[in-house]
């Protein structure tokens, strides 16, 4: 299974397009897929005290995050489609990680503490668009996200899309990037 993670509040922004041109992509081929789209279906971010009281127990008071996890644990694939703001991830999408990166679900740790992953997700894909270069924001995302977050939970294999200087970019840029992330998808 293919899990989707998209992040974006605008249903006629260019990671929409992303998302339409990658969904396509997976059903032409017949690919089996879910898409998480955390704005659409209108999930918490709030991480609150009675959530985080329960969360170092190892449970949620929110069924969507308990269910997002269990995707994310029947999941070989995962692909994320998000913007980057300032610098980061929107806070929409550090709050489904904070909230459904569970501890017993999508982590565990060992007696003396150590995480460890409960995922076994083969390959995962980052899609972003930035207004900053890419040089600047790869410390974020190949520095600090993928093997500090994302492996720690077990999602392998981090291949990382980013298209800079989105608002001045061609209708022709655009779609070619969209060309190079579904032939890496096809792969």
């Amino acid at each position: 299974m293919i899990t989707i993670v998209f992040c974006h509040p605008l249903t006629q922004s260019f990671n929409h397009k992303v998302l339409e041109s990658v969904t396509g992509y997976l059903s032409a081929e017949g690919k089996e897929y879910d898409v998480i789209n955390l704005y659409g279906e209108n999930f918490n971010p709030v991480l609150d005290s009675a959530e985080l009281s329960l969360q170092m127990q190892g449970r949620t008071n929110d069924p969507k995050a308990r269910h997002y996890g269990e995707m994310l644990l029947e999941s070989e694939e995962v692909i994320m489609i998000f913007p980057i703001w300032w610098g980061t991830m929107p806070a929409m999408l550090k709050g489904f990680i904070d909230k459904v990166f569970l501890k017993g679900v999508v982590y565990d740790t060992t007696p003396e503490g150590a995480l460890m992953p409960c995922l076994s997700i083969n390959r995962t894909t980052i899609v972003t668009s930035s207004e900053e270069d890419s040089e600047v924001l790869g410390n974020f995302i190949e520095g600090y996200f993928a093997p500090l977050t994302l492996a720690t939970v077990g999602m392998n294999n981090v291949k990382w899309f980013n298209l800079d200087h989105i608002s001045s970019r061609t209708d022709a840029q655009r779609d070619e990037f969209i060309a190079q992330v579904n032939s890496y998808i096809a792969g």
